[in-house]
């Protein structure tokens, strides 16, 4: 997965197809965990092992990395762990020889326990770099930490969010979604197969928000699919025109609909070229490097790279130019992405306003739909982070990094 670049879960799907829900679960557990402390187990690996591991048997150093995995940060038994994983490197004739090897390594880290662990990051270096230089040493370091915690499961309400929350027996945030831990089997959740509620993180449900959507109005979504902010703006009275380039992501859109019994325009067009509007308003959620959502996609942290930022910040500059087109005279242009990076949020926007002299900022105010005033910037913009949203309980801490302006069309 990490050379292939290919998301977690696609991954997952493929090869744990065919095994009970509970050994999916543990799987996908087992691989997430391991890849949320990536960088601390290479480093603890790199002072373990003093001549590295040989090219030819990259294996074992996965094998080594899911194994300590389990013993530092998993309700797995050391003995299970241990034994599993040595199994795993003697089961082919080119990794065998080193059975010896790992079964040392893992018994050390089992007595020694997180005392071995380098006081390192858990995340590539160029990208807390950069989260230090856009929020400062101390900001950066505590996003870094707080990104290798795994994340809630955060709901959005069709209806009534407060009587959902308390049929469901999860927490209702400020900003109206519905925050649970532990859920198991989501599908299995009250209210799924009617259609009450959709799963959507906190952060990733503010943008939508922002356009205060009514009836009446008349709403175009670019990059729309999975279809979450499409649900939003539809159940409050608005006619949506959802549009995305990919087939098979509005299909899965179009099955959400049809779940919460929502309808909207589906459109598959390349939203840089779409011809359509005047719009009331527009809301862009960009493809982006989707470093904000580390905790629940921890691989992106691994699959992404400095030239992804910029060619993704080019991509965004065109939808933008576009989306400019599409608003009506007076109307409401919300841009945002699910990135930590300031290439794709604040000079984003900075960029466009000083090429598009008829927008400017509508400031988000404090306490408008739920948001609390250390999520606003200078500029009147959302940013969120993964160190918001505190509570004494970390299952129920923490928010998605998430950046949305708000422009105005004169």
């Amino acid at each position: 997965m990490l050379q292939s670049g290919h998301p977690l879960e696609e991954t997952l799907e493929r090869l744990t197809r065919g095994l009970e829900e509970r050994d999916r679960g543990l799987a996908r557990m087992i691989a997430a965990t391991t890849l949320r402390r990536l960088g601390g187990l290479r480093g603890l690996l790199r002072a373990l092992l003093e001549r590295g591991i040989p090219d030819k048997a990259r294996r074992v150093e996965i094998l080594l990395l899911v194994g300590a995995a389990q013993i530092l940060f998993m309700d797995v038994p050391d003995h299970a762990a241990v034994g599993t994983t040595v199994s795993l490197v003697g089961e082919q004739a080119s990794t065998a020889g080193f059975k010896g090897l790992a079964n040392a390594v893992l018994r050390r880290i089992a007595r020694e326990g997180r005392a071995l662990l380098p006081d390192v990051a858990d995340q590539p270096e160029w990208l807390v770099e950069g989260w230090t230089a856009a929020y400062g040493p101390t900001l950066g370091e505590a996003v870094a930490r707080a990104l290798a915690r795994e994340a809630p499961l955060d709901l959005t309400a069709k209806g009534d969010a407060a009587a959902l929350a308390e049929k469901l027996g999860g927490r209702l945030l400020p900003t109206g979604s519905i925050r649970l831990v532990e859920a198991g089997n989501v599908t299995a959740l009250a209210g799924f197969n009617e259609g009450e509620w959709w799963v959507q993180d906190a952060a990733a449900a503010l943008p939508a928000l922002l356009l205060h959507p009514a009836a009446g109005m008349t709403i175009a979504d670019l990059c729309a699919a999975p279809g979450g902010k499409t649900a939003q703006l539809a159940a409050a009275g608005a006619r949506v025109v959802a549009v995305d380039r990919s087939a098979p992501r509005l299909r899965r859109l179009k099955a959400n609909m049809a779940r919460l019994n929502l309808a909207v325009d589906i459109v598959e067009a390349d939203a840089t070229r779409l011809k359509a509007g005047p719009f009331d308003a527009v809301l862009i959620d960009a493809p982006c490097s989707a470093t904000g959502t580390i905790r629940r996609h921890p691989e992106v942290a691994w699959t992404k790279a400095p030239a992804d930022i910029a060619s993704l910040a080019a991509l965004q500059t065109r939808l933008l130019a576009h989306a400019a087109d599409l608003v009506k005279p007076g109307g409401v242009l919300v841009y945002s992405t699910c990135s930590l990076e300031p290439e794709e949020g604040e000079r984003q926007v900075e960029a466009f306003l000083n090429a598009h002299p008829d927008f400017s900022r509508l400031p988000v105010t404090p306490g408008e739909c739920g948001i609390a005033a250390e999520w606003i910037n200078a500029a009147g913009e959302v940013r969120t982070l993964p160190t918001h949203l505190p509570d004494e309980d970390p299952r129920f801490a923490g928010l998605d990094g998430f950046f949305a302006a708000r422009l105005k069309k004169a």
